[in-house]
């Protein structure tokens, strides 16, 4: 089996350089640390060799996409919408204790948390079955167990719809999301993005920790002014003396819902104030900072410099960016769209638009959210509930 000879592999060689992650605190020397040593790894198959080669771990050759037919899938396929299939990733946020624990019997889900074992350097599925909360909840252990687990949810649809996987010619993911459906879309090698996600989650969490920030999810009325509130929160932590003050929309949700990140204290003002800027309620998120916004600006070297290091394929079908929800065009559009992604707002709302845009009275393709959670799936019913009439969770 491929994982098993890709695992002995690592065992054979040093490349990944395979270590424990340490529980300390992540900090300035930590970012550079990681930017001196991201993805200094090689490759750890052959791509010369038939035996060996593949589109995207889970899915080898001779399976889905094993062919790498980038035409056929590329494009919106002329054929009835309703034979056809949009695949969804979640990001961070969807992680709970037990998450996996369903999937175990799968063979290749347990062979792909093997392999992702040996790539982080510790147990992954482990942590994700058992917890603790408190550690499984932390940006550098969450990305890569959220990742994980969504492929994994893969292999239950495989097998039981194996026509959703065969006739799926979108993918789009929120935030981490977008990579698990590189990786699904035969752009990133599973392996590599593991490694690549490992080192966004750590790089992630010492942004995090060099300011207090936070994120929450935000309800308005149509006469709310987020824009204004935003601003006056800024303006009120520069008052207070808060350094590197920052409040901005971070994800397009819905029609009447938008998360809002920022410094910790901007965000306690917009709490207090809230209803002089039309906001009817706020909920804050379990992430560690401010994601998608300019407090996470030291990350996004460190992870640009571990994306170059690695071969990026085109896709083969249509994967869908967060930062303007356009597909990618090809390996060299993901390698200068991805690490923007970093500092960008999720735009899931527009990229749903364009996803499931279509004239009056057609038909719309089914969805399946493959991961933790149902969160993408209760989204889409708010942006286009038709759409959302045909959609399933196949949840980790």
């Amino acid at each position: 089996m491929y994982f098993k000879t890709l695992i002995r592999k690592i065992h054979r060689r040093s490349c990944l350089q395979l270590r424990k992650v340490p529980d300390k605190p992540l900090g300035t020397e930590k970012v550079q640390d990681l930017l001196n040593n991201a993805a200094t790894f090689e490759d750890v198959r052959s791509r010369n060799s038939e035996t060996e080669s593949w589109a995207t771990l889970p899915y080898v050759e001779g399976t889905f996409f094993g062919n790498r037919n980038q035409g056929q899938k590329s494009t919106r396929p002329k054929i009835d919408p309703r034979e056809t299939t949009i695949i969804l990733f979640p990001g961070q946020g969807s992680q709970y204790v037990g998450m996996a624990s369903r999937l175990l019997k799968f063979p290749g889900a347990r062979d792909m948390f093997e392999l992702a074992n040996h790539v982080l350097g510790y147990d992954l599925l482990k942590l994700c079955v058992e917890g603790p909360k408190e550690k499984l909840d932390k940006t550098k252990y969450c990305q890569p167990a959220v990742m994980v687990s969504s492929l994994a949810a893969l292999e239950q649809l495989k097998e039981e719809r194996p026509n959703a996987i065969e006739n799926c010619f979108a993918t789009a993911g929120f935030s981490l999301g977008e990579i698990t459906a590189l990786v699904f879309a035969g752009a990133l090698p599973f392996d590599k993005a593991v490694r690549l996600v490992q080192i966004r989650g750590e790089a992630m969490q010492a942004a995090s920790e060099q300011n207090l920030s936070a994120m929450a999810t935000v309800l308005y009325g149509p006469e709310a002014q987020l824009g204004v509130a935003c601003k006056a929160a800024v303006d009120w932590c520069i008052s207070k003396g808060v350094e590197n003050p920052e409040c901005r929309i971070a994800n397009y949700l819905y029609p009447s819902c938008k998360v809002l990140a920022g410094s910790e204290e901007a965000l306690k003002f917009l709490e207090v104030n809230m209803k002089k800027y039309g906001i009817k309620r706020t909920k804050r998120l379990p992430v560690s900072g401010a994601f998608h916004t300019e407090l996470m600006a030291s990350a996004v070297e460190p992870f640009a410099k571990a994306l170059k290091k690695i071969h990026i394929e085109d896709p083969i079908i249509s994967v869908h960016s967060n930062v303007d929800g356009k597909r990618y065009r090809n390996a060299g559009h993901i390698l200068g769209q991805l690490p923007k992604q970093i500092i960008r707002p999720v735009k899931w709302e527009q990229t749903l638009h364009v996803l499931y845009e279509r004239k009056s009275g057609d038909h719309f393709p089914r969805t399946f959210e493959c991961g933790p959670g149902q969160g993408l799936k209760a989204i889409l019913k708010q942006v286009n509930a038709k759409a959302w009439d045909s959609s399933f969770s196949i949840q980790a």
